[in-house]
């Protein structure tokens, strides 16, 4: 199956590998025409001196600057399709290259690291390796956000429910995913504040105090210069006020440069941004959306009239794009003679604006959600022996699952595990060996209860669980900025788990190997009175020791503790793991054997 889904990605790479040189042959086609224009331009004016007729270099400008602007315009979308076919070659890449070596190109989630959080450091939330690297399909940073704030706690149940309806509606549009994904791939290389910046400057007004009469004058202006253009055929001394006349309206652009270089500055980096948002707008627009929640974040989509909100910004995209024409000197000398082309998009920028107060933050934040939901969709579409898991409601807990297995540890390497607490309150002892699987399944069943509860689907092929907030215990560090030793640091978490199971929130812990900054004597006694501690809370969870006494706390407690075990065989002196757990308590242990093979000798007594 996973070889079937790579070499459809590997196909559709292929496929936009073509694309993408085709357009950009076609884009360097187009270049070398509007050399051809400016050629004939120069042999416009050469012509004109000889003849010593000035109509000739009038009807060479504008014969210039319409095939020039159409030449441009020509290039510019074969240019916007070779870059569309080449990055959609880059999504496709980056799935097969997730499914076999776990490659991302898109952000590994370092910035949300929280050594302090319930459980991001210990079940390898964010950073390498990591399982936001693994899912993450969102470039724009408030997508990026909105996910790692799913990962960061549980989600309602109803929540829970209209995201994974959600997620199977995407899945099943892999072509639209990946069209989506293309649009906004440019994002990786753009600053983090672009978006915010944009929008503030959508709703910046910009004054300027003669723009009554400027407007009335950008009615008429463009009809002089034809109007004066024609009477001189008939009347030749009108010819000369063609040039009084071009320079007269340059003069009066160059007279405000300053406003419209306050303009370029600021929209002039956007507009081929708003290009790239037009597109995932109008991708989103475009789609027929079944369920609620894509119907719902649909909706934030709309502008005031109830139409596509990406027709307002292609609108404002266009205009901020004819505004750039002024990077051509050339062209932007004749369009400012004849048009004042920069004053006139400057106004048309800022009338845009005026007329324009829809709730963008909200549009964009959509976008950012259904990021987001592509990220998981990417999970059910890579892996669909996934399962969405069943929500548990009721006061007890519920984690019970068929195939559970690591998300992050490759399909030819993890074991699948069974597990059962249905609706009821426990804390299971898990001895075993070392190296035996004890706390790979303690982040197992962690990281795919963070995965069920933001509504993605698991590694597994039944789970059901309760709402509910996993709280661990495993990699205790000491700290030497804060002066914690590892013994400090193992009070603190023990301190913010018993303050925990004592609020309102739903906690589910997973514990791996209890106080061991201290003494044998002290690690029993005080892992002992936590575990009874607890017990008398009603709180539920997983702890795994090496301490075979812990184990012996079932015969005390026989309806609150269960005993699993991950144990090995020796086969003539070699160590077996099946990495499967079992119920009851391990017998076999290897420290003797491990010692053995890096040359210590342990002799019994």
């Amino acid at each position: 199956m996973d070889q079937e889904i790579i070499n459809d990605y590997k196909q559709r790479a292929s496929f936009a590998g073509d694309e993408t040189a085709k357009y950009a042959k076609l884009a360097e086609t187009y270049s070398l025409y509007r050399l051809g224009v400016f050629a004939f331009f120069i042999l416009s004016v050469c012509l004109a001196i000889y003849t010593d007729t000035i109509f000739i270099i009038v009807l060479a400008l504008i014969v210039v600057v319409i095939c020039f602007s159409w030449l441009v315009k020509k290039q510019g979308h074969f240019e916007v399709l070779k870059n569309y076919w080449l990055d959609i070659k880059k999504v496709n890449e980056n799935e097969y290259g997730s499914m076999q070596t776990f490659s991302n190109v898109y952000d590994n989630g370092s910035a949300f690291i929280n050594d302090k959080h319930f459980y991001l450091s210990d079940l390898d939330i964010f950073g390498n390796n990591s399982l936001y690297q693994m899912i993450n399909r969102a470039a724009t940073p408030p997508g990026m956000v909105k996910l790692a704030k799913w990962l960061y706690g549980p989600a309602d149940k109803e929540t829970i429910r209209l995201r994974q309806e959600a997620i199977a509606e995407i899945a099943g549009k892999n072509d639209w995913k990946l069209d989506f994904q293309a649009h906004l791939l440019f994002c990786l290389k753009q600053q983090k504040e672009q978006i915010k910046n944009m929008l503030a400057y959508l709703k910046l007004p910009l004054q300027f105090e003669d723009s009554k009469w400027i407007k009335s004058y950008l009615i008429i202006a463009p009809w002089m210069f034809p109007v004066l253009f024609i009477i001189s055929f008939f009347y030749l001394p009108a010819g000369y006020f063609l040039p009084i006349l071009a320079m007269a309206n340059y003069r009066i652009v160059s007279a405000r440069g300053e406003i419209v270089k306050k303009t370029d500055l600021i929209a002039g980096r956007i507009g081929k941004t708003l290009d790239h948002f037009f597109s995932a707008f109008k991708s989103i627009e475009e789609e027929e959306w079944k369920s609620v929640y894509l119907n719902q974040l649909y909706a934030k989509l709309k502008n005031e009239r109830g139409g596509g909100l990406s027709g307002n910004i292609k609108h404002v995209s266009a205009l901020i794009n004819k505004l750039n024409y002024r990077l051509n000197l050339l062209v932007g000398f004749v369009l400012n003679m004849i048009f004042l082309w920069d004053l006139r998009q400057v106004i048309a920028i800022e009338e845009w604006k005026k007329s324009n107060n829809q709730n963008f933050e909200a549009a964009f934040d959509a976008i950012a959600e259904y990021e987001a939901l592509v990220s998981l969709a990417s999970l059910h579409i890579n892996y669909p022996d996934w399962c969405f898991p069943e929500i548990a409601g009721g006061p007890a807990y519920t984690l019970a699952a068929k195939g559970l297995a690591h998300p992050l540890i490759s399909r030819a390497k993890r074991i699948e595990n069974d597990y059962e607490l249905d609706s009821a309150f426990n804390i299971d002892i898990i001895t075993g060996s070392n190296m035996a699987g004890k706390s790979t399944f303690l982040r197992t069943a962690g990281i795919n209860t963070v995965l069920a509860l933001c509504g993605a689907p698991v590694c597994a092929y039944y789970m059901k669980v309760s709402v509910m907030t996993i709280l661990s215990y495993m990699r205790i560090k000491d700290s030497l900025n804060e002066s914690t030793s590892t013994f400090k640091a193992e009070l603190d978490r023990l301190q913010m788990l018993l303050k925990a199971v004592e609020s309102d929130q739903k906690i589910f812990f997973l514990i791996d190997e209890m106080l061991r900054g201290t003494n044998s004597v002290d690690k029993y006694l005080g892992s002992k009175a936590v575990i009874e501690r607890l017990i008398s809370k009603k709180a539920v969870g997983m702890v795994a020791t090496h301490d075979l006494q812990i184990a012996e706390l079932e015969k005390k407690y026989p309806v609150y503790i269960r005993n699993f075990y991950f144990d090995i065989q020796v086969v003539n002196g070699e160590m077996l793991f099946d990495y499967k757990m079992k119920h009851g308590e391990c017998k076999t242990f290897n420290a003797s054997l491990l010692l053995k093979q890096i040359g210590i000798d342990v002799e019994a007594e």
